[in-house]
């Protein structure tokens, strides 16, 4: 899955070098360049949410932290 992910990526941005030469020349390559930036940054987004480890990320969200307030950098001893 990884591996996909990171291939795809590296075709995104093959895809990218390619068009740039061509943005200024054709709206419909401004537009196609915009639709393969959006499909990279999603891509990007899978891979990292793949690296993170779910049972970790859901156990802190069940176990409350101590938010610190700006008072408590004042308080005297």
């Amino acid at each position: 899955m990884k591996k996909e992910l990171i291939q795809l990526i590296r075709e995104k941005e093959i895809q990218l070098a390619k068009l740039k030469e061509h943005i200024d020349k054709s709206s419909v390559c401004s537009d196609l360049y915009n639709k393969v930036v959006l499909e990279k940054a999603i891509l990007k987004k899978e891979l990292e949410d793949s690296k993170r480890n779910k049972i970790v990320e859901g156990i802190r969200s069940i176990i409350p932290r101590k938010k610190t307030l700006i008072c408590d950098y004042f308080k005297t001893k």
